[in-house]
């Protein structure tokens, strides 16, 4: 499993609006700028976001993105399935059910099962919020990826 750029920046773009947050919407721009990602490439990330529920937009005058929930809220794993979809190792755990007319006879699905389970579990064991204390512990409130 290899997670695209579309799913860092999506995790990314969430932690700099955890770690920004001050109860105002931010720019999109500011955003761009703090993470070194062109900001049309971050409209396409944001809105992924934005759909799943996961971020709130203001347009206008002092308009931009903050966090929908607090970050105790978000879980590392869900992040990643908005921009990525599927994080299953396979195309036949795609669904969250074995799809595959040989699963009765299938030697390997056992394993793909766990691998599946193993990943699941450990991105779901992250959220948002330990990412920000990570962060904190890291480089106080200087913040940049």
């Amino acid at each position: 499993m290899k997670i695209s750029t579309k799913g860092r920046y999506a995790l990314r773009v969430m932690l700099d609006l955890a770690v920004n947050n001050t109860g105002e919407y931010i720019a999109l721009k500011d955003v761009a700028s703090r993470q070194g990602i062109t900001v049309k490439y971050l409209e396409q990330v944001i809105n992924l976001l934005k759909k799943a529920g996961y971020v709130i937009s203001y347009r206008g005058n002092n308009g931009g993105y903050k966090l929908a929930k607090a970050p105790s809220e978000y879980k590392v794993g869900d992040i990643l399935r908005v921009a990525e979809g599927s994080l299953a190792p396979v195309a036949c755990l795609d669904t969250g059910t074995v799809v595959c007319d040989r699963a009765s006879i299938c030697p390997t699905l056992k394993f793909w099962v766990g691998l599946d389970k193993a990943v699941s579990d450990y991105v779901d064991s992250y959220t948002l919020q330990m990412l920000l204390d990570e962060q904190i512990a890291i480089l106080g409130n200087d913040y940049s990826i």
